[in-house]
């Protein structure tokens, strides 16, 4: 007797379903199909049945909803497709950047963007292309050899460029990592308990936060860390780190935005949930793009040769490795009235959740859009969003992965799998946990 195949909409939303890759041909259908699809929130995880949502498929759709904040809102249930637990976990997540409505959000956004200064972003460019350098250095040594891009090269990078936005010390930079490891990876057992930085080389700032960390409970079960509780080390560092910096301001960008004095600056509660909103969402989306695009690569050995040829490829080609990989899946907004959308009739109070990864496969908008063409332009991707949420950090983000396979290709003339990668178990972020690569100089 054969099993009777799961729904498509089943099967986009269960989160093993990323353990073994993105259900592409599922995502097609629907967006063929009911390109504004209701999806069951199934039990899944041990997680409870939730009310269910709208997915919106199609690209123009996607921008539909994401550039009318007034009628699809990111405060009203927050941005995780799973509700917030209690009224308290809602009321604290809408305190975060990414949880707000203008005019809250245009105000934040507003300091925030200033303090990206032209004179900061060019040092910040300097340092991430020292970084590449550097990490390559240590990496790429010898005639050939095998590393996990994913651990070994494309971690560390975003850590380090955003311990220089953060004004963190270096020496606290896995910290981040761990920290972005329990939000994004908590349905995920390998990362939902992450452990990485090593407080013996920590501040002593780092020694205090880790004294408040949690620990799993009788089950297992780490705290949710999408709730303050959750996460009392990440507050007890930032709270740390604002003190320091009103003392002794740096160059950072946190150091600048500390110091605006007008619109009432900002509060120390307000850069806290800041630096968290930066500690995760800086960190993951490029820690995942970095080792999605040397996977296109991996795939597309053809393609490795034209950009070590030509060099000058790489601008545009940032771009289609975004594009095709896509890190930021699904993000979720809520129907403040009755509406329509691509024909469907919406009503208030309705999740609504778009998907990057199908917008980002549009054959509206993306002629072959399966096929890795680092000569395509337009690309008009949206891996970075689209509307007031536009991502703040989009520039540093494609300068890194420029820089990044800057380095790689010159430093090497064939890159290949050595060993199949492992993909985090998330509806959310298309994660790669470990990527073994064989390299030949």
């Amino acid at each position: 007797m054969t099993t009777p195949a799961r729904p498509d909409t089943e099967v986009v939303f269960d989160p093993a379903t990323y353990a073994a890759g993105v259900p592409f041909d599922a995502l097609a259908r629907l967006r063929r199909d009911t390109p504004v699809a209701w999806v069951p929130e199934i039990p899944v995880l041990g997680w409870p049945e939730g009310p269910g949502f709208w997915l919106v498929l199609r690209h123009a759709d996607v921008e539909s909803v994401l550039r009318r904040p007034e009628l699809f809102s990111s405060a009203l249930g927050a941005t995780q497709i799973r509700d917030p637990a209690t009224p308290q976990a809602l009321s604290y997540v809408r305190r975060m950047m990414l949880n707000m409505d203008p005019p809250e959000h245009s105000r934040l956004r507003r300091l925030l963007s200033r303090s990206f200064t032209p004179r900061a972003v060019a040092g910040l460019e300097d340092r991430i292309r020292g970084h590449a350098r550097a990490i390559c250095d240590r990496v790429f040594t010898g005639p050939r050899g095998e590393c996990d891009f994913a651990k070994d090269v494309a971690a560390d990078l975003p850590l380090l460029a955003l311990a220089d936005v953060l004004g963190v010390p270096e020496q606290d930079r896995w910290l981040l990592f761990d920290w972005s490891n329990r939000v994004i990876g908590y349905q995920d057992p390998d990362y939902a308990t992450s452990a990485e930085f090593d407080p013996a080389q920590g501040t002593p700032m780092a020694r205090e936060a880790l004294a408040v960390r949690p620990g799993p409970d009788a089950s297992g079960r780490m705290p949710d860390p999408r709730t303050r509780g959750g996460m009392p080390d990440l507050y007890a560092y930032a709270h740390l780190l604002a003190e320091r910096k009103r003392r002794r301001p740096g160059d950072d960008v946190m150091s600048i935005l500390l110091a605006q004095p007008d619109e009432g600056g900002v509060s120390v509660a307000e850069f806290e949930n800041m630096f968290w909103l930066f500690a995760v969402a800086g960190n993951e989306t490029l820690r995942n793009g970095l080792p999605g695009a040397c996977i296109a690569l991996l795939e597309h050995p053809r393609v490795q040769a034209e950009l070590r040829a030509d060099p000058a490829l790489l601008p545009v080609a940032a771009d289609e490795m975004l594009r095709w990989w896509t890190p930021v899946m699904t993000f979720r907004r809520t129907a403040t009235a009755d509406c329509e959308l691509g024909g469907q009739p919406i009503r208030a109070r309705d999740k609504v959740v778009v998907s990057f990864t199908s917008a980002n496969r549009d054959e509206a908008v993306f002629a072959d859009p399966d096929r890795f063409d680092i000569r395509r332009q337009p690309n008009p991707h949206l891996a970075f969003g689209h509307g007031p949420h536009f991502c703040l950090g989009a520039h540093l983000a494609r300068t890194q992965m420029r820089a990044l396979f800057a380095e790689v290709l010159a430093r090497t003339s064939a890159l290949d799998y050595a060993g199949p990668p492992s993909y985090l178990r998330s509806n959310f972020q298309r994660g790669v946990k470990r990527l073994p690569v064989a390299w030949t100089a």
